[in-house]
């Protein structure tokens, strides 16, 4: 006998999410700035959870680390 559910769970963590919003847009334009992918960066960072994809430029990798990766992710998919 199997233990699979038939209902469709519920994923819903309550995330601001106009703080992820702003994390993102000022993450990738402080990366743009500095001459980086935005996108191959962010990637390197949700895949790996290592901040040193993330520049440092405007104060950008410590905005991105007070989100959760699953939060980074929400307003990625939601976008």
């Amino acid at each position: 006998m199997s233990n699979i559910k038939d209902e469709t769970m519920m994923f819903n963590f309550g995330a601001d999410d106009d703080k992820a919003a702003k994390a993102l847009c000022l993450s990738c334009r402080a990366m743009l700035e500095k001459g980086y992918s935005p996108i191959n960066q962010l990637v390197g960072y949700l895949l790996s959870d290592d901040p040193a994809y993330i520049t440092s430029n405007k104060n950008a990798r410590n905005e991105i680390r007070r989100l959760g990766r699953d939060e980074l992710l929400e307003e990625l998919v939601r976008f």
